[in-house]
């Protein structure tokens, strides 16, 4: 997602400061809020406590994972240059573990997968979002940027392995007790299988992810190759 606004006069310029001003804040509160996630997770691992790694990162994880809702919105709204389908693809994912796996089950909150996950998705968001943040006021250092269009490399493999092991382990859980399913017969007709959608959901991550993998090496082609013409 690129935060550059576009200036059409003076008679439009205050309304567009207005949603300027709005981006900067989002994307300033969002940096905040995965430094203190990060900050939480290696509080926790430092010196582990009788709360379990998702009770330390529970209530800042959800509130700022769910935030990022509203990229899909800028994105739909254009008020920021996003592909709206690949947003909402790179959102549900993670609102997804958080709101349906983490939430829903405990196995998922034990598995390795959340660690995994924490750590690739902070260590992203806090480069991205502050990324943004610096874009929109025209400075962006080119070792952020870099950070930016590189570790997402190795970043990205991590956070989906993490996403994967979640939604293994909560699969597991939901099989056993047979949990938020309903089965036939009923007065109503009608059947759901909780851990065939989990199932599901692991198998659209098999054409997905090389799609959006692919599409962050071509922004990163685009994004550094642009600054080695302009430095030549």
């Amino acid at each position: 997602m690129a935060h550059s606004l576009k200036m059409n006069g003076p008679q439009k310029q205050t309304g567009i400061d207005y949603v300027k001003y709005y981006l900067i804040c989002y994307n300033v509160l969002q940096t905040i809020g995965w430094c203190a996630i990060l900050f939480q997770f290696i509080l926790h691992c430092i010196s582990p406590n009788n709360k379990s790694l998702y009770e330390a990162v529970r209530w800042t994880l959800n509130i700022f994972q769910n935030a990022a809702v509203l990229e899909v919105v800028h994105a739909a709204t254009r008020i920021v240059k996003s592909d709206p389908v690949l947003t909402a693809f790179q959102v549900a994912s993670r609102v997804i573990i958080v709101c349906v796996v983490l939430l829903a089950t405990y196995s998922a909150r034990d598995s390795w997968g959340l660690p995994l996950a924490l750590i690739a998705w902070s260590i992203t968001e806090i480069i991205r979002y502050s990324n943004y943040t610096l874009n929109l006021i025209n400075y962006v250092p080119y070792v952020l940027k870099y950070l930016r269009y590189t570790t997402f490399i190795v970043l990205y493999p991590i956070g989906i392995t993490g996403e994967l092991l979640c939604i293994w382990a909560a699969q597991g859980e939901v099989g056993k007790g047979f949990l938020y399913s309903i089965d036939m017969p009923n007065k109503y007709n009608f059947a759901f299988n909780y851990q065939h959608v989990l199932w599901f959901l692991m198998l659209l991550y098999i054409p997905l992810f090389p799609q959006l993998y692919m599409h962050m090496f071509n922004q990163r082609k685009k994004a550094l190759g642009s600054l080695k013409q302009k430095s030549t």
